[in-house]
């Protein structure tokens, strides 16, 4: 029986991933569920799956948590705070822990479950953004089996050799790799004209055509930031340099990225888009587990198609790519102020084409250095939220 952290159950992947942990009842058990402020929708999860621990990062929703548990003469044990997330991540009892919280905030108790070993399912892209030397190096030290969960990473870990394992320093070129190649949908805004793109509003950006996810992640898609995230994440997991990562628009997301070979094959992994395939892909590893999730009619989606990304669109694809370059803590500060851009977006204080603007101001007056641990990380990530929201006020008293 494999005991099992969720961090971030509230959210979209925590949800499929209980859905794909309650399909196999007889091989996991839910150790300890984690949300920020949700605590009825973690309250409703306590009480299906009994964890031994939850855990809220907000102290207030913790208490309403711990009484609402009491009154329906639940065992399960509520802390709060950063600190307990670390303890449910890092404990010797966990034998696998989902790292789906979203953004900065995943950061430290992601690292502790790598530091303590466990298997982490990654689908935290942040952390390996910002911290992704530290990271990897410490999953080498530590043994610890780092899963991707992207769908787009997890479906090139899928078209690698069987017996590569993530995080040994294993170059491309000696598994006989040319190429990654990670799809893209091209979000909502794919064919509307660039002109209106100041127009367009939080609703809209949050109304993917093809994955249902969270806000702050359907707007990075719309932005185009996410597949920037998940390009550097790319470089960090498969131990690949910028050059080495390709990103093609595909509409239909039926090909979730392609693995291309010195011989000339293209391996693809394909499939419905839904999460819970990559989850059972990496809570099973090295077998394949039931997911739920409907079959990949190929005569219905018999038309794939593939564009070239317009950068010119898209800014802050070429502003992760730069990044993703440049290396030391630029990769934080991008992500810093991508998160305070979207959150100012989503409130209405910023134009959605602003977004990218916000990030390219915090990026020129931003001093890299090489992040020897986590504190340096941590400041390049505070100094670059101040003077994002500076950038912020500037260009919200504009609208």
């Amino acid at each position: 029986m494999q005991r099992v952290s969720i961090l971030g159950s509230t959210g979209s992947i925590g949800v499929s991933t209980l859905d794909v942990l309650a399909r196999h009842r007889d091989r996991f058990e839910v150790f300890a569920l984690t949300a920020a402020s949700r605590w009825q929708t973690l309250r409703d999860q306590c009480l299906e799956y009994g964890p031994r621990y939850a855990v809220m990062s907000d102290p207030r929703a913790a208490e309403q948590l711990r009484h609402a548990l009491h009154e329906a003469h639940s065992a399960v044990e509520v802390l709060s705070g950063p600190a307990a997330l670390e303890q449910v991540a890092a404990c010797a009892e966990v034998d696998c822990v989902m790292a789906a919280i979203v953004g900065a905030a995943g950061l430290l108790p992601t690292f502790a479950a790598v530091k303590a070993g466990k298997r982490v399912l990654l689908a935290n892209k942040e952390v390996l953004v910002m911290a992704g030397n530290l990271f990897m190096a410490e999953a080498k030290r530590s043994g610890a089996q780092v899963l991707p969960i992207d769908s787009e990473h997890n479906a090139i870990f899928q078209c690698l050799p069987l017996t590569v394992s993530l995080g040994q320093g294993i170059a491309l070129p000696q598994l006989g790799v040319s190429k990654i190649i990670l799809t893209a949908s091209g979000g909502p805004f794919r064919d509307l004209p660039v002109a209106q793109l100041g127009q367009v509003t939080p609703e809209q950006a949050c109304n993917h055509p093809n994955w249902d996810m969270g806000p702050k992640i359907s707007v990075d898609s719309a932005t185009m930031m996410n597949k920037g995230l998940e390009f550097i994440e790319a470089c960090w997991l498969f131990n690949a340099s910028a050059s080495d990562v390709e990103v093609v628009i595909h509409p239909q997301s039926v090909i979730h990225s392609m693995v291309e070979y010195v011989d000339g094959s293209v391996l693809a992994q394909l499939g419905n888009p839904d999460m819970r395939t990559p989850i059972a892909h990496a809570l099973g590893m090295p077998e394949r587990l039931v997911s739920g999730v409907e079959r990949l009619n190929l005569v219905a989606n018999a038309r794939l198609d593939f564009e070239a990304l317009d950068e010119e669109r898209f800014p802050c694809m070429a502003l992760a790519r730069q990044v993703a370059q440049a290396g030391g803590t630029m990769p934080a500060a991008l992500n810093a102020a991508n998160e305070e851009a979207v959150a100012a977006f989503l409130a209405n204080r910023l134009r959605f084409n602003d977004i990218a603007r916000v990030i390219a101001r915090v990026l020129e007056k931003f001093d890299s250095t090489e992040p020897a641990d986590l504190a340096v990380v941590q400041s390049a990530d505070a100094c670059s939220r101040r003077r994002a929201q500076e950038v912020i006020e500037h260009l919200g008293g504009k609208q």
